[in-house]
């Protein structure tokens, strides 16, 4: 392991040389362990830095690829989903898991076209569900771990989702009673969960920590009835993050363990939740895993996280074609995607997703207002410029479209769903899915 001596790491981190970073990911489980154990402390945030330096340059190389793929002769729209991407970032983090032990579930509310598990699934330790679909598909699909939380279980629906779950987490101690003693039959493990008491979402709608908010029992609640059910509690969940940074979890945690501190001894596990974007450019990986460590260090529990985002951050766009140029006081491009069916958090979260090639209003020549083609009147992206005129026919790349707009389309006003595609790792392009008339009529009656 001459190669990851403290004084090479050094050296390629001036050199700017990021073929260590091949090499640490083509190393065997045993072999990256021996060599995190031989590093000092500083050589090891250069191992991450190289790291993540690595993964960025791949992440550039391939967003030009999208651009080469859009000028193909390819059905518009459609999503194509890169696996080369993906495995960066599950490289990303098994090295948090190398470096702390900890487990990683990918959170299928996020992301769950399965053409591309065959990836994850040599890095993650599993899946997370919400409800009965998920956690089938999770077991069928994925394999591994599979953790379902639901903010309540239906009656009729319970058993067969315990069939499926190896955890099952509660969201209230009422269904936890009701439900826990088919769960220890079925020998599978009882999670709880927990309000931190403290969240950093910007709005109400994705802070699971707002005034009157559903999701996890809170502290008052909590110290009075736990330990009632003490001795069939596994673990605490709690999440708390939405695309946030490891600075938000360190407050997270000072919060958790201040209120439910006294309750962890005799735990097997705690999870963090999601809502950690460790595969964004600027995340601190050495702050989460000072902090995972720290954790486990004061309290003697697997910790576990699920990321749902950070599983395939950045690694899919969604290709749609300019329709027709119409003008209202500006030049209004109708593209075949629309943001209300195919892209839904374009409006829900809101945010103006990037095209590349773009700019924003004015900062380029040509400056136009990119438009779906529904009925609703705001079915509108957002305005962005370009160096040249757009044409009819021109193929615009909306980039970061895996995450949460393939689980989150419909067919509304009957816009037909986008091809889903996959670049796969040999370079080849796979159309996995196509929609039509079928599809839509299945969900009418």
């Amino acid at each position: 392991m001459d190669i990851f001596s403290e004084n090479i790491i050094a050296e390629a981190a001036i050199a700017k040389d990021l073929r260590i970073a091949d090499i640490y990911h083509n190393l065997s489980q045993e072999e990256r362990k021996k060599t995190l154990e031989d590093l000092d402390v500083k050589s090891l945030k250069l191992l991450t830095h190289i790291l993540k330096k690595a993964k960025k340059r791949t992440f550039v190389e391939h967003h030009k690829r999208f651009l080469k793929i859009a000028q193909e002769d390819l059905r518009t729209p459609v999503y194509v989903i890169d696996e080369a991407l993906i495995e960066e970032n599950m490289r990303v983090l098994r090295y948090v898991k190398d470096r702390t032990g900890c487990k990683i579930l990918h959170a299928l509310k996020a992301y769950a076209s399965f053409s591309t598990f065959d990836v994850m699934r040599e890095y993650l330790d599993g899946t997370c569900a919400s409800g009965l679909n998920e956690a089938k598909l999770g077991r069928e699909k994925f394999g591994k771990e599979v953790h379902t939380f639901a903010a309540a279980y239906r009656e009729d629906e319970f058993a067969r989702i315990l069939t499926y779950s190896d955890v099952i987490i509660f969201n209230s101690f009422y269904q936890l009673e009701r439900y826990s003693e088919s769960v220890k039959r079925a020998k599978k493990g009882i999670g709880i969960r927990i309000n931190p008491g403290y969240g950093e979402a910007t709005a109400d709608i994705y802070n699971p920590c707002a005034p009157c908010s559903r999701l996890g029992v809170i502290s008052d609640i909590f110290k009075g009835q736990y330990p009632m059910f003490k001795d069939r509690v596994d673990g605490i969940h709690f999440h708390a993050l939405c695309e946030q940074n490891a600075n938000a979890l360190r407050k997270i945690l000072g919060s958790f363990e201040m209120l439910y501190g006294e309750f962890i001894k005799g735990l097997k596990w705690v999870n963090f939740g999601g809502g950690h974007h460790i595969t964004r450019d600027d995340y601190d990986i050495e702050l989460l895993i000072r902090l995972i460590n720290d954790f486990k260090d004061r309290h003697g529990v697997q910790v576990y996280l699920e990321p749902g985002e950070a599983s395939v951050l950045n690694s899919g766009v969604l290709i749609a074609s300019v329709l027709d140029i119409v003008r209202n006081e500006m030049e209004i491009a109708i593209i075949d995607a629309s943001a209300e069916t195919h892209m839904p958090d374009v409006l829900l979260m809101p945010y103006r997703p990037f095209i590349i090639g773009s700019g924003k209003a004015n900062e380029k020549r040509y400056t136009y207002r990119i438009a779906g083609p529904s009925c609703l009147a705001g079915d509108v992206v957002g305005d962005y410029s370009f160096n040249r005129p757009l044409r009819i026919g021109d193929k615009v790349v909306f980039t970061d479209m895996a995450l949460y707009s393939i689980v989150k389309n419909t067919t509304f006003n009957g816009i037909n769903l986008p091809d889903i595609a996959v670049l796969r790792k040999t370079g080849d392009l796979e159309i996995v899915k196509s929609f039509g008339y079928n599809d839509y009529v299945s969900r009418l009656s």
